[in-house]
């Protein structure tokens, strides 16, 4: 059990990681570290942690979790630093790792060896604290991208607590992991964003949306994810988002040309193998 548990960024995954840590009475203590006080103070509320405290204080925790959107670790691994006690772990839920890695080695100093970046997959297209459950990472992946500068042990112990969090836990290289959630993650966010925001610039928008049904909403469901946070990853993740972007273009222009020549026959092919390949991943998750 560690004494002291910090969240730095109580929103829908630092939340979900307090309540999901208080269940598997992994902390004595809970703390949350935060921008906005009005957030802050509903955690507290709301029972998702005990108190909370400014960064200065609150780095002197047995674990820190990083939780705010990939673009403000930088920053707020740049205040930590001064503070942080000499045994005191870090890790963070960051989507991206490249970046959080760069910023780590940027801004932890003497300290870098004793932060293991890791990625929860899991998520809902609401935001805020007031969205957080302790069931959020029952039976999902963590992924740890662990750094040369760890030791075996540190690491362990992060993995510990993602398993007592209810998550499975992987590993793999930095960069491997950003290649792979360009593809599966990031690029499906900017499609659903991308289509929202078609439909919604058009003078007929409402008419549209009134006869939306299950197919659109179902596409169109993590549109509705935090705009800051997706910015941040995109952002964060570009060269092999572009690569994604580039790759997915050329797959429907591929497709348009076959509506355009009205070839039923090229275009059953792909809807069948698309259709089988999503079949196959559905049943391996059941």
């Amino acid at each position: 059990m560690l004494d002291k548990l910090v969240i730095a960024g109580v929103g829908l995954i630092g939340g979900s990681v307090a309540l999901a840590a208080r269940r598997g009475n992994l902390a004595r203590r809970i703390v949350g570290v935060g921008r906005a006080s009005e957030s802050i103070n509903n955690a507290i509320k709301l029972g998702v942690i005990d108190a909370a405290e400014l960064l200065e204080q609150a780095a002197n925790a047995d674990l820190i979790m990083l939780a705010m959107p990939v673009g403000q670790m930088p920053g707020v691994m740049s205040a930590l630093r001064p503070h942080l006690g000499v045994k005191t772990l870090i890790t963070d839920a960051g989507s991206t790792k490249g970046d959080v890695v760069a910023a780590a080695c940027a801004h932890l100093g003497d300290a870098l060896s004793r932060f293991i970046p890791g990625h929860p997959i899991a998520g809902a297209e609401k935001s805020g604290v007031a969205a957080a459950t302790a069931e959020l990472f029952d039976g999902k992946s963590v992924v740890l991208t662990p750094l040369v500068e760890n030791t075996a042990a540190d690491v362990q112990t992060i993995a510990d607590f993602w398993l007592g969090c209810g998550a499975k836990v992987s590993k793999m290289p930095v960069e491997l992991h950003d290649r792979i959630f360009a593809a599966i993650s990031h690029l499906p966010h900017v499609l659903a964003f991308a289509l929202v925001e078609e439909i919604a610039r058009r003078p007929n928008a409402d008419q549209l949306f009134g006869f939306a049904a299950g197919g659109f909403r179902d596409f169109s469901r993590i549109a509705g994810s935090s705009p800051e946070m997706w910015r941040d990853i995109c952002l964060a993740n570009r060269p092999a988002l572009l690569a994604e972007l580039d790759a997915y273009t050329a797959r429907l222009q591929q497709m348009r040309e076959l509506i355009s020549a009205e070839d039923g026959h090229a275009l059953a092919e792909i809807f069948e193998h698309a259709s089988n390949a999503r079949n196959a991943w559905a049943n391996s998750r059941n």
